[in-house]
């Protein structure tokens, strides 16, 4: 018993050595903003994601199951969305056009579907054309099996590359010791298809018998966050980690995240997952956070419209409700920014074809920032 808590102790004084390595992370608040906040589009509950239509009206998700269509001012109930699976973490999630939108029409989204012959739910990724305020053409592309009633880990985000790969993530709906590391079942993991749903040729498991060929990386926790980097063209994600352990990574084929093999968090209760921060084989993070903030949603400046902001990231935080900068140079996190403290529990967030970033707020709605001259 005495040896248990000495390796206990051990453990809880290497993970804060090795959290003392980002003493260049440190959270700042800035002296002075560069931008005011204000409250677009109000009263919304769970605004999941949001993207941009190019009639500049904007298409939200409530988590709950609903599909909002926002223009001058006011708000439509898009009908025939699919059905959800309103449960803890799951619901309708995510939102994104296709990259060639004004041409063929489709729209993606992620959500938490019960289709499949279990009780509960799973992540699924549909896509939809909208017609007269309606969801038209449905189509699922990919349905995780099989379904739980567990509340946790749904993920999703959706991005596309500069070839047109449509990517998406899947938590490991808190089953940490069966999903991520097992590429014959779904969850903890990213996903590449074609635009229609087709699996690419060259996806890295295609020559593995039983894989789930759809995956694309393995051994992630809850990713919440998925974006192309707009000048190198990589999928970047984020993800939750337990307590402490939060991570940005860049995401490589076939690449394997290592959770929960390695992380920089702990179990809730304080006691230790795992000894090993890094393993042979498993990709290291380019930023982790600890304390954990909980990140949802993630978008890149590539506009001068705030000082000093373009090249930064975003990111929002549940846990502490504020937005974060991060300052980058290269592929490394050298600073960082809390901004919008206290405003709430910040779900999406996005540059907008105005050059402005809009915020989501759970409870409150999305905030458009107005810089400053």
């Amino acid at each position: 018993m005495k040896n248990s808590i000495i390796l206990n102790l051990l453990f809880v004084v290497s993970l804060n050595f090795s959290c003392a390595q980002n003493t260049d992370n440190k959270i700042t608040t800035p002296k002075e903003s560069v931008f005011s906040a204000e409250l677009f589009v109000d009263e919304l509950q769970i605004p999941w994601g949001f993207t941009f239509l190019p009639d500049k009206s904007i298409l939200i998700t409530e988590k709950e199951g609903k599909l909002i269509r926002f223009a001058n001012g006011k708000k439509t109930i898009i009908n025939n969305v699919p059905e959800v699976y309103n449960r803890g973490q799951g619901g309708l999630l995510d939102i994104t056009l296709h990259p060639k939108y004004t041409k063929n029409g489709w729209i993606y989204l992620t959500y938490a579907s019960t289709d499949g012959e279990e009780k509960g739910g799973h992540t699924a990724i549909m896509r939809a054309k909208l017609k007269n305020s309606s969801l038209t053409e449905k189509y699922i592309l990919y349905k995780a099996v099989p379904n739980t009633t567990k509340g946790q880990h749904f993920g999703s985000r959706i991005a596309f590359d500069n070839d047109g790969y449509l990517y998406f993530s899947i938590g490991e709906r808190g089953d940490r010791d069966t999903n991520p590391q097992d590429i014959k079942r779904d969850g903890g993991k990213i996903y590449r298809l074609h635009d229609d749903g087709r699996i690419p040729a060259d996806n890295p498991f295609q020559d593995v018998k039983g894989a789930k060929t759809a995956i694309y990386s393995f051994g992630h926790r809850n990713p919440q966050g998925l974006i192309k980097h707009p000048i190198t063209g990589e999928i970047w994600d984020h993800e939750h980690g337990p307590r402490g352990g939060d991570e940005i990574n860049i995401i490589k084929k076939g690449a394997n995240y290592g959770w929960p093999l390695v992380t920089y968090g702990i179990n809730y209760g304080g006691t230790p997952i795992t000894d090993k921060t890094e393993m042979k084989g498993m990709e290291q993070p380019i930023h982790y956070w600890v304390p954990s903030i909980a990140p949802s949603g993630m978008t890149y400046v590539t506009s001068d419209t705030y000082k000093n902001w373009k090249g930064s990231l975003l990111v929002g935080s549940l846990a502490f409700q504020y937005l974060e900068r991060l300052i980058l140079d290269g592929n490394k996190v050298i600073a960082r920014e809390k901004l919008m403290d206290g405003m709430g529990r910040v779900r999406a967030v996005h540059e907008g074809p105005d050059g402005l970033i809009y915020v989501a707020v759970e409870g409150k709605g999305i905030y458009k920032l107005i810089p400053k001259s």
